[in-house]
């Protein structure tokens, strides 16, 4: 088994030079960071790997075959090669002028238009052609960021099995900008990040972003991050990525970095340096830090002369207009700061418009008093971490925005709002004033914290992650084997016992009562099966409907989770001491949390109250449920009655009574075979009474009490079918 990598750019960048192209490692956070898990000899990676990507420009059909030769042979990497057109469509065009404007909070500047959009779906399908080709059915892919939201369902549809992460490594927005996107696009979007089984984000706010929207747009529900979907689950988890800590720490010690650090403080004088490194891109607030370093030097004349911002940006897509304005305006107030406040002995702002390699940026890290984080949204920010980790001597102080993912992490940081001018300036002033032992107890607290979690440890965790889900779950659901077992040993067996859960088991979830009586196909099955063995059909519904529904079958009938039992051709009887005198207190709470939360309704059962609101507005109907079960909880603490969340319900009952209690009866007859299947928290109390021997399955993938899970009710209905088919002559 191998790791098949998938990003937008390999780890490998073309050029060209006289005529012939030149491979070269790239230079970026994502490529650098999984490069260095690759290689590490701490990494999990066993039987190797491969990665799929784009080389970073068109190459012609004739060189294909070459590429493809070299990248395979010295960087492990399968090259997808698109045309200048694919480029402009997918990345200039959907990733960069819809997905990345609006996952950064810039709504404004989102496009909409179509023709990016189909382009977008087409790249991702090649790309999930040339996946497919390279990965196994036993192996593991990883898809990583927004260029492939919908790979991984892509992927799912055309191989079920095979296992696949997803990462982003940008933000994910809030349901409020997300559902800004058009609807068949979002929900792509969504479904096609749920194709993976796990879902990997930087930080926990992400994650509950993505899970809102799921909920509000899909419907669908989750536990702790596991969302229920139709036919399986998918995991959504927060694993921050680090950076090749040890290495960084190593290399600001090395005699060459030293010596040109030595030679930036020579430059910059006695005064004190302010570092700052972007890429250009109106995410990066890189105006707004100019801006608070102008209003900094005009609030304290006293540090003119003894401070320099020394500003690095790196030059970013120069052919769009957008990007050209913002370049112009960094120039202007690079221009302004240095007007205004220089001399012939001080240049306030020292500025490069270029790009620098690693090896250089590492003696700057270690030149600088303080490093000047500010972006007005960013996924992570690995160079807010690289700064930490290059501080081996336990000095400089960080100054980040709380923007950043990495700010969920660096909390000994100076934090601002990038947007918030005076707060900014208040920082500089607290940063370059800190005594040396404050910041060497924040630096060795944050330097302490990246070193336990590095890049390596990240994509280990990450990947032990994914593996470790699928294996839980592969254990847990019902498979095609034991299916086949419970069948025969039903056949082969004198006495058989089925007690099945009605609402959830036997039919999908109906939102009225109409729509969830029984079909005659649903009838006629029950009636073989009653042929076959003893059915018990055990439901929350009241025993009248049971009755008009099923009555006429000859199966026994338990209403109201345990409330009433009725034999098969008998009568129904009371399950213990019940009483109902609590209703009129109980009625009155939850009529009033119908009228704070419109669409929820109560059904009064006999001796039962049930709070419904699966037409209710998702979020605040979880809210309002929890609310009411507290509410409940402290009004019945000191009585004989029990609370119950089940699916989209809310019920109090006397506490005799359950499932698991109105079934002993049918289980003490002694029977060679049993069988038990529900889909709700009520079906716990049954699970737990039968006997080891027996059979029980939980419809849903969720911990349960059951041995067995199946992913959805249609699947639990094929199992019972299957039993019903047993030839008559077969019958107990």
């Amino acid at each position: 088994m191998k790791l098949v990598i998938v990003s937008n750019r390999l780890p490998v960048s073309l050029t060209e030079k006289d005529g012939r192209l030149e491979f070269a490692q790239s230079p970026g956070g994502l490529a650098s960071g999984l490069r260095t898990y690759l290689e590490s000899p701490r990494s999990a990676v066993g039987a190797g790997y491969a990665w799929v990507g784009w080389p970073g420009r068109a190459v012609a059909p004739k060189q294909q075959a070459e590429v493809t030769r070299r990248c395979r042979k010295d960087f492990s990497a399968r090259p997808v090669f698109l045309t200048v057109e694919d480029t402009e469509g997918f990345y200039e065009g959907y990733c960069n002028q819809t997905l990345w404007p609006l996952f950064h909070y810039f709504p404004a500047l989102v496009s909409f238009d179509e023709g990016p959009w189909a382009t977008y779906e087409l790249i991702n399908e090649v790309f999930c052609d040339a996946v497919l080709e390279e990965a196994g059915p036993d192996d593991t892919v990883w898809v990583h960021d927004y260029h492939f939201l919908l790979l991984p369902a892509m992927l799912r549809r055309r191989r079920p099995g095979q296992k696949v992460g997803f990462f982003l490594h940008i933000p994910f927005p809030s349901y409020e900008l997300f559902r800004l996107v058009p609807d068949r696009w979002r929900r792509a979007l969504l479904q096609g990040m749920l194709g993976a089984d796990l879902v990997g984000f930087h930080t926990h706010d992400y994650a509950q972003y993505f899970l809102k929207s799921v909920r509000r747009i899909l419907g669908y529900d989750h536990q702790m991050g596991r969302v229920m979907l139709p036919d399986r689950l998918s995991r959504v988890e927060t694993f921050p990525m680090g950076v090749e800590f040890e290495a960084f720490s190593a290399r600001g010690a090395e005699p060459e970095v030293t010596r040109k650090r030595n030679e930036l403080r020579g430059t910059i004088g006695g005064g004190k340096a302010v570092l700052s490194i972007d890429r250009l891109d109106y995410s990066k607030g890189i105006a707004n830090r100019l801006l608070a370093y102008q209003a900094f030097l005009e609030a304290n004349p006293d540090w003119r002369g003894r401070v320099v911002l020394l500003m690095i940006v790196v030059p970013s897509r120069t052919g769009v207009e957008d990007y050209q304005r913002m370049k112009s305006r960094i120039d202007e107030l690079v221009g302004a700061v240095n007007g205004t406040f220089g001399s012939l002995e001080w240049t306030p702002v020292l500025y490069q418009y270029k790009s620098f390699p690693q090896q250089e940026l590492v003696p700057l890290y270690g030149a600088s008093d303080v490093m000047l984080v500010t972006p007005l949204r960013d996924g992570m920010n690995l160079v807010a971490k690289e700064y930490v980790a290059t501080r081996a001597d336990g000095r400089g102080v960080l100054i980040l925005s709380e923007m950043t993912g990495a700010a969920s992490e660096l909390g000994e940081a100076v934090l601002v709002n990038p947007n918030d001018i005076p707060e900014m300036v208040r920082a500089l002033e607290t940063a370059l004033e800190m005594p040396e032992e404050e910041q060497a107890r924040r630096m060795t607290a944050l330097r302490d914290r990246l070193r336990r979690y590095d890049v390596v440890r990240w994509a280990d965790d990450f990947l032990e992650a994914l593996g470790e889900d699928r294996s839980r779950l592969d254990r847990r659901m019902l498979s095609p084997a034991t299916r086949k077992r419970i069948v025969r040993e039903f056949q082969s067996a004198g006495r058989r016992l089925l007690l099945l859960d009605y609402d959830g088991t036997l039919i999908s979830i109906k939102p009225s009562l109409e729509q969830a009586a029984p079909d005659p196909g649903l009838l006629a099955m029950l009636g073989r099966l009653a042929g076959l063995g003893d059915v018990v059909i055990v439901s929350g519904r009241p025993r009248a409907t049971l009755d008009a529904w099923l009555g006429r079958l000859h199966v026994a009938l338990v209403a109201e989770h345990g409330a009433w039992t009725r034999e098969r051709g008998g009568d129904w009887a009371v399950t213990g001491a019940l009483f109902d005198d609590w209703k009129p207190g109980v009625r009155v709470l939850m009529e009033r949390y119908v009228d704070r939360l419109p669409g929820a309704r109560v059904e009064e059962k006999e001796f039962a109250l049930a709070w419904h609101y699966r037409l209710a507005e998702p979020d605040l109907a979880a809210l309002r449920a929890q609310e009411l079960s507290d509410h409940l909880i402290d009004l019945t603490e000191t009585s004989e009655l029990r609370v119950m969340q089940g699916d989209k319900v809310v019920e109090v009952r006397p506490a005799g009574t359950s499932k698991g209690v109105a079934c002993q009866a049918f289980l003490s007859r002694g029977y060679d075979f049993v069988l038990g299947v529900g889909d709700d928290a009520t079906d716990e109390d049954l699970f737990r009474v039968l006997p080891p021997s027996a059979y029980s399955i939980r419809v849903g993938l969720t911990q349960s009490y059951a041995r067995y899970n199946v992913a959805d009710q249609a699947e639990a209905l094929r199992l019972v079918e299957s039993l019903a088919a047993t030839p008559p002559d077969r019958a107990s």
